[in-house]
């Protein structure tokens, strides 16, 4: 199957942080140039997410019934509860400082949602400081299957210093679960 690529979502300003898109499932892991890398649609950085973190480790054992349900009509499977993340964030650049009553003090990035071959969904997101502070960003990803629920990740994301663009990749569910879309938000910055 083709891979999708998804580009940059649009603001809302009326609000003090960004709202992101859902993002609709890739098959395979984007890998340009070198295995593990990705590109940042932004600023054209290169950089190779930590895909084998064991910042969230989960079980891959293939007895567990959640990770056997790949039907979408026959999954019932899902993991209970929110499970909090500490992913690393690769600085990607620094943007201007816009932040203001049209200009969310934090923007998400759309998610792209890839697998990685035998193991588990990734989301790759960008969080945007647009602020002249230093802020603590957390962000609510939500991965499902239709309008059911998956998996819930809140991820607490690095601080970003002023203006700095991080990337992050986001581990979802194991790929024996079918999840056809990934959507984060971005909450209050700490």
């Amino acid at each position: 199957m083709k891979s999708l690529h998804f580009g940059a979502i649009s603001l809302l300003g009326a609000a003090a942080i960004g709202f992101a898109a859902p993002a609709a499932a890739q098959n395979m892991a984007a890998r340009p140039g070198s295995p593990g890398q990705v590109t940042d649609t932004r600023t054209g950085k290169v950089w190779t997410p930590s895909w084998r973190s064991e910042d969230s480790r989960q079980s891959g054992d293939p007895r567990l019934p959640m990770n056997r349900a790949f039907d979408p009509r026959d999954q019932t499977a899902s993991i209970p509860g929110m499970t909090v993340q500490y992913p690393r964030a690769n600085l990607m650049g620094v943007v201007p400082i816009t932040a203001g009553p049209s200009v969310p003090i934090m923007a998400v990035d759309a998610p792209s949602l890839q697998a990685v071959p035998t193991e588990y969904w990734i989301a790759i997101l960008y969080v945007t400081n647009n602020s002249a502070s230093s802020i603590n960003p957390v962000v609510d990803c939500h991965f499902t299957n239709g309008d059911q629920k998956v998996e819930s990740i809140r991820v607490m994301v690095p601080t970003a210093g002023p203006g700095e663009r991080l990337g992050v990749a986001v581990r979802g569910p194991g790929v024996g679960m079918f999840v056809d879309r990934v959507t984060c938000l971005p909450m209050a910055p700490l």
